[in-house]
């Protein structure tokens, strides 16, 4: 079929539109019997090059299907990676929903809409190795001996612009035996480390945790195997302390495993197959996943690696379970093993960094999902609670790992989001959003559920009810899989969920709201996306517009994505957020505008901002690169100021325009930037206002 864009697309859209007519019924996903995923991709990966012409992607640029979600009415989520030129692109990806042959939204990830960046690098490989192997074994103290480093060129997509980076792998185990395959992005041509992310995601039987439990199994009597085949063939193996491959498949002659405890090898391998089975049957049953990748494929849990190791993880195809204290805690629970198998399904959908915001969304999604899979079990010997890890006494005093009532109960996690969350690890960043998914499930207050008392508060000091942690859940994993992508913040989080929520549920509904308050509950700022018509509040003072210094972000204007940032490649003038407009180096056209009711009273009327003018031009006579400031009346567009190269300044320069001819109207104040093809020109500004006298 034909790929065609639907009339009025801006293909620069980073946010998420909300439908208000959503409702569970037309917006939940297709039962998994029902879908076919692998064909869908393909369908999908047939139609990528129409696609990329649909969407105006440059020269050189190929799309790969990642993913592809579709609805019951038939709207489809499409996500894409991408390549330049032969390079992978990394933050580059992006989702398409579309509905038959037009595309009604694009969410590109960091903003990144097209690629146009040199592949010959001025670093030499082995510098760039160096540089690599270096910064990764200070991040994970690996020992030198143990490394092994390869490079490859890639494009790095930053805050600001694509650019040309060597992808430096460096892989072995850290000093607590968990693997590392670390990514060090370098700049190919500074020699910068961009940002770094590990592919390890840490993280009827006898078992030992959840007691006598019937698990899937395969043979016949003398020859039965550890393996499922109603899940996928998911199947078990023994490591026996090894570090490195496969291990062997456990077997038993009468079917009966375990004895229910460690000593007997086989318990923890009852206790990592029952987990893997009830995620199976969780994500199948509840969210029409059909297993981790959703192409009905089983995957492998190993256990007994390494020596006392205190940790599992995800490494991408399996996952792995150490044997804790003293070899006689294996972190086989259900709520870890969910844990870990949910680390495969973020991997298969919006694959979330392992840095930064993401690595902390990225976590807390294992978290949310471990713990669903607890309460699915419905499990007596292992009740359902918001405590992940207590079974497994990981801390050697009883104690849980982690508390998602109160996150910071654990000593290093955060209960409320900040601008320096991400900086933290991903284990530590996670707090907020395990606090958000407790918030919206129960609310705030003291009360005991299943024997466990919790006493949550709001970080904005409001106190409201909760959704259910279904609720919760179910809009959790439509933001996973159909909103989010690898780089996604706690502020695209909110923004997905909350669109999610209103495609579920409908934006006056008590659930809509309540996935909203937990947001607000954790400090995350309001955005664009609202339930019930809106909950950004009206300007305060004489100043008519809204958010006017930009720190709540891309939140009330309108236009380009990218452009309102808290890049520190450019300095606001106060606080962290400003308006940036230009600056590529290309050609290229970015808008921003704010829609305005200025009053008939009114006896004046100004427009004043501050301006900030940087050029790479050296011309002192032509103006290459443009910055206007329009207003839209109706049809008629008209320009009150134009700034160019010519104006450049290095410090901020207030500016004031009479709007007052425009009293008795709604206006669009607009910030328009126009730039030629070569040297740069930023156009930075801050601290609007509109006021009226």
């Amino acid at each position: 079929m034909a790929i065609v864009a639907a009339a009025g697309l801006a293909t620069g859209m980073t946010g998420f539109t909300a439908s208000t007519a959503g409702a569970a019924d037309r917006s939940a996903p297709l039962p998994a019997s029902g879908f076919n995923q692998p064909a869908a991709v393909k369908a999908e990966q047939a139609l990528a090059s129409q696609t990329a012409a649909a969407l105006g992607l440059g020269k050189g640029e190929q799309l790969k299907v990642h993913d592809v979600v579709k609805d019951a009415d038939g709207t489809e989520y499409v996500r894409y990676d991408r390549t330049y030129n032969g390079l992978k692109v990394v933050g580059g990806d992006l989702i398409v929903k579309r509905k038959g042959e037009s595309i009604g939204q694009v969410t590109y990830n960091r903003g990144a809409k097209a690629v146009e960046v040199s592949t010959k690098p001025t670093l030499s490989q082995s510098a760039a190795l160096t540089k690599g192997a270096q910064s990764a074994q200070k991040k994970t103290q690996l020992k030198a001996s143990d490394t092994a480093s390869k490079g490859q060129l890639v494009v790095f997509v930053t805050p600001a612009k694509p650019v040309l980076a060597y992808d430096v792998v460096t892989t072995g185990v850290k000093p607590d035996q968990t693997p590392s395959v670390l990514h060090t992005y370098v700049d190919a041509n500074s020699g910068k480390v961009l940002a770094q992310n590990d592919e390890i995601k840490e993280g009827t039987g006898n078992s030992m945790y959840a007691g006598k439990v019937t698990i899937g199994t395969s043979g016949t009597s003398g020859n039965f195997s550890m393996t499922d085949p109603t899940r996928g063939g998911n199947y078990t193996t023994d490591l026996k302390g090894a570090t490195s491959g496969n291990g062997t498949t456990f077997t038993d002659a009468d079917d009966t495993w375990g004895s229910g405890a460690a000593s007997d090898r086989a318990t923890a391998a009852v206790d990592a197959h029952y987990g893997a089975q009830l995620t199976w049957d969780y994500y199948k049953n509840v969210h029409s996943r059909n297993g981790i990748f959703n192409n009905g494929q089983g995957a492998r849990s190993r256990v007994h690696y390494g020596n006392a190791y205190v940790n599992a993880f995800w490494d991408g195809t399996q996952m792995t379970y150490g044997d804790g204290i003293s070899n006689t805690h294996p972190l086989t629970a259900i709520d870890v093993a969910g844990h870990e198998m949910s680390h495969g399904v973020t991997e298969a959908t919006a694959n979330l960094n392992y840095s930064g915001d993401a690595g902390g969304l990225n976590e807390a999604t294992s978290d949310i999902f471990g713990t669903m899979v607890e309460w699915y079990a419905n499990n007596a010997s292992d009740p359902g609670d918001y405590l992940i890890g207590e079974k497994i006494n990981i801390n050697g005093d009883g104690t849980p790992l982690r508390y998602m009532d109160k996150p910071s109960k654990d000593g290093a996690s955060k209960d409320c989001w900040t601008t320096s969350t991400g900086g933290l690890d991903p284990h530590y960043s996670s707090g907020p959003l395990n606090h958000w998914f407790y918030l919206a499930s129960e609310g705030t207050g003291s009360k005991t559920i299943n024997g466990v008392t919790y006493n949550s508060t709001a970080c904005n000091g409001t106190t409201f009810a909760g959704v259910g942690r279904d609720v919760a859940a179910k809009v959790w994993y439509r933001t996973l899989s159909t909103k989010l992508s690898s780089g996604s913040t706690y502020k695209d989080a909110r923004e997905g969920a909350i669109t999610s929520a209103i495609e579920l549920y409908g934006a006056d509904s008590a659930q809509c709201k309540g996935i909203e308050a937990a947001f607000g509950g954790i400090s995350v700022p309001a955005g664009s996306a609202a339930c019930g018509g809106g909950t950004t509040p009206p300007p305060t003072g004489g100043n008519l517009l809204k958010n006017p210094g930009f720190e709540s972000g891309a939140v009330d204007w309108t236009g380009t994505a990218g452009p309102i940032t808290d890049n520190t490649g450019r300095p606001a003038r106060t606080g962290s957020w400003k308006l940036w407009l230009q600056g590529n180096g290309r050609a290229t056209a970015e808008n921003v505008g704010q829609s305005v009711a200025i009053p008939a009273s009114a006896t004046s009327a100004t427009l004043s901002f501050w301006i900030r003018i940087d050029t790479a031009e050296t011309t002192t006579t032509t103006a290459y690169d443009t910055a206007k400031v329009q207003v839209v009346d109706g049809s008629t567009t008209s320009t009150l100021a134009t700034y160019s190269n010519l104006n450049k300044n290095t410090s901020y320069v207030q500016k004031t325009l009479n709007l007052t001819a425009y009293k008795g109207k709604t206006v669009t104040i607009k910030f328009v930037g126009q730039e030629d093809s070569s040297a740069q020109t930023s156009f930075v500004v801050d601290d609007t206002s509109l006021t009226v006298s």
